[in-house]
């Protein structure tokens, strides 16, 4: 950015890139390395709020397995700068999309950019049920997915909060890690669960608990334990909880672009290389769906980045040929 002073204010003048990602997660940084190598003049807007923050490791990443997550993304950043990428950290706080079909994107700081192409890749906050003590003992043993610690708890005294009706999935997906396994109703009355997936959980060998979750009980820094509000107090060492997904989709509204209701929220519909419905416009990682490992957001964001170079290229390449002048910069 350039800035021109005078008398009294500031000016500020739009810088532009070829491709702004809006994101530094996994599928933003990937897509960000693409790019750079791509010889693409990118820029990385980062809020920091990395969705798997709270986790110690990340797992069932070929080769980064038992990797902090803060390491990898450091890591990612030192890669993506090699390539001349430009990271902030700052969050993009609105989008606006010209007749030309370049975007406009307004930063938190006021730095306005313009960028040629846009990536989405803002993931998702995980909302948790409001247990107590269930917030402070998230990613180390109140967890979520058993693919991402099911190897590091297996075959520990599991309980599952029911939360909605795909907890009693969650139940008997998390029996492969544990036969210990109990599922406490909380809020849900088992009269509302199917007599089919009752039989189920039976099959699986899944004790079901009726009555409210008080909280967890905490000694010497582990979960021992969960409490009812009747007072009872089952011994557990790992609680498994769904919370409820919030897609950060609000630049994506802004623009316009279509979202597909999904059994995990509402996420950004897009084609298999992670297009919407608004020209120039990709999403990856969490912003399209709540099971985006991290090894999948990655994946996505290389499939969005190969596929926006090649829509500039090409694109650059006719409008030369039209007579009407390539429009990298």
């Amino acid at each position: 950015m350039t800035e021109r002073h005078t008398a009294g204010h500031t000016e500020r003048h739009t810088e532009k890139y070829e491709v702004v990602v809006v994101g530094g997660g996994a599928a933003g940084l990937s897509a960000a390395l693409v790019l750079g190598r791509a010889r693409r003049r990118v820029l990385v807007v980062d809020a920091g709020e990395p969705r798997n923050g709270p986790a110690a490791h990340l797992q069932g990443y070929l080769s980064r397995d038992g990797m902090p997550p803060a390491e990898f993304l450091a890591e990612g950043r030192r890669e993506i700068r090699r390539y001349g990428v430009e990271l902030v950290q700052d969050r993009a706080v609105d989008v606006g999309r010209d007749d030309a079909g370049e975007f406009d994107v307004t930063l938190a700081s006021g730095r306005p950019v313009r960028a040629r192409r846009l990536v989405v890749a803002t993931g998702l906050a995980d909302e948790l049920p409001k247990v107590p003590g269930i917030a402070e003992r998230w990613g180390r043993d109140v967890l979520h997915c058993p693919y991402c610690h099911g190897w590091e708890v297996r075959d520990q005294a599991f309980g599952v909060l029911a939360a909605s009706a795909m907890s009693v999935h969650q139940a008997l997906i998390v029996t492969q890690w544990s036969k210990n396994v109990t599922l406490f109703l909380h809020t849900v009355d088992e009269n509302d669960i199917p007599d089919e997936d009752l039989r189920k959980l039976a099959a699986a060998g899944v004790k079901v608990v009726p009555g409210e979750v008080a909280g967890i009980v905490v000694e010497h820094d582990q979960l021992t334990g969960v409490r009812l509000t009747d007072g009872s107090a089952h011994d557990r060492s790992v609680l498994f909880v769904l919370p409820r997904a919030i897609p950060r989709t609000g630049l994506l509204e802004r623009l316009g672009a279509d979202l597909e209701e999904t059994p995990f929220g509402v996420y950004a519909a897009v084609d298999e290389t992670g297009r919407t419905s608004v020209p120039g416009v990709w999403a990856a990682g969490n912003t399209t769906g709540f099971a985006e490992q991290i090894v999948n957001a990655a994946s996505a964001g290389y499939r969005a980045a190969a596929t926006i170079n090649g829509e500039l290229v090409f694109g650059d390449i006719e409008a030369a040929a039209s007579g009407g002048g390539a429009g990298a910069l």
